[in-house]
């Protein structure tokens, strides 16, 4: 406990609090993007919010890879698995999220087999436990997660795993950065100050990919860890370069991220996957360049050229406000859904369902309570 236990120390965290107070200037707002839905757990695991002054306020991101796949993409994993009678490997957040009025979990109980893994070793060993049949495994998840997709895959050319084959998801974040930045505002219309960089993804790719947003936005980036000392220390660096007039790439999580990343897992990726001209994003629409599809070399184990798909049906429940929250233009208590028919029992929208959705985090650590 020790590596966690020093960034969770109540003395200090109540030290920061009066810093970060100190430091405001009066008759301003702060407004930072935590893009990472980790971070925003922590923000309300922590009480976080609760240490800030009433000017610097966090506002949710779209950085939860549950949360932002769209239904359309949801219902072609569901008719891999129920038209093409695959067995089909998912992660378990995956199974609940609502899709034109069903889901993974629906089409489970209607006798697809679809299976829960918790890695993409799991899906390779079923394929290896049922050579007759068919596997996909529905890979999803930004940067820190297609590395191992990649293993994956080069793992079952190795073995000769002909019935293994990977229906790729995988998303990027700069460019949903660049996205969010350069879209005229929507809705409620939300300004952002700066942003509290992804941890983990961060860890991948480095810091450097970042230097874009001060550079061409003029808005400040803070790569910040996940423990609570790590970002409020990660909130005052971004009030020091506003208030300073800077306008940079931070490192705050210097234990773990570098500027250029894991350059062996960056090339590992480069190796098997390809970038998509564009992709589909709950809540941001067509994102450019914003998502990786199998390289033409691995094509044997690209599941959307090895299997006929639709073009995916079925949208979003009616009233869910996942997509305004994941812009960032709301938060889960203005959705006249939520902790009525929306609750993590029975969920409306992705948000609710992700361990990392931000309606989930409100529904967690009681903050519908403190805001109804």
């Amino acid at each position: 406990m020790k590596y966690l236990a020093e960034f969770r120390q109540k003395e200090l965290a109540l030290t920061l609090s009066e810093a970060i107070a100190r430091a405001t200037t009066t008759g301003r707002d702060y407004r930072f993007m935590e893009f990472c839905g980790g971070h925003t757990h922590a923000i309300f695991r922590y009480g976080i919010q609760d240490l800030m002054p009433t000017n610097v306020r966090f506002i949710h991101g779209p950085g939860c890879p549950v949360c932002v796949l769209p239904a359309g993409r949801i219902a072609g994993a569901i008719q891999l698995a129920t038209e093409q009678e695959v067995i089909l490997c998912s992660y378990a957040d995956m199974l609940r999220v609502p899709a034109g009025g069903t889901s993974l979990l629906k089409a489970k109980a209607a006798g697809a087999d679809i299976r829960m893994v918790y890695s993409t070793q799991d899906a390779l060993k079923i394929a290896r436990h049922n050579p007759q049949r068919p596997v996909v495994f529905f890979a999803i998840g930004f940067e820190t997660t297609t590395p191992p997709t990649a293993v994956a895959i080069q793992q079952a050319r190795a073995e000769g795993l002909a019935n293994f084959s990977v229906y790729c998801n995988h998303v990027l974040t700069p460019p949903a950065m660049r996205h969010l930045l350069g879209t005229p505002e929507r809705g409620s219309g939300v300004g952002l100050d700066g942003f509290l960089g992804p941890s983990h993804v961060s860890t991948v790719i480095g810091s450097r990919p970042y230097e874009f947003v001060p550079q061409e936005y003029g808005k400040p980036v803070v790569i910040a860890g996940f423990e609570p000392l790590d970002v409020m220390q990660s909130t005052l660096m971004l009030i020091h370069q506003i208030n300073d007039g800077r306008c940079q790439v931070e490192n705050e999580y210097t234990r773990a991220v570098s500027r250029d990343g894991n350059t062996k897992a960056q090339a590992l990726v480069a190796e098997v996957f390809a970038l998509r001209d564009r992709f589909e994003w709950r809540g941001l629409g067509s994102v450019p360049a914003s998502a990786l599809r199998i390289a033409p070399r691995y094509a044997e184990f690209d599941a959307e050229t090895r299997f006929p798909l639709r073009e995916g049906e079925g949208g979003d429940v009616k009233g869910c406000e996942c997509p305004s929250i994941l812009r960032g233009e709301k938060r889960p208590t203005d959705c006249k859904l939520f902790g009525t028919v929306c609750t993590p029992d029975n969920p409306m929208g992705s948000c609710m369902v992700s361990s990392e959705g931000a309606c989930a985090a409100y529904w967690s650590f009681g903050r519908f309570r403190a805001s109804a």
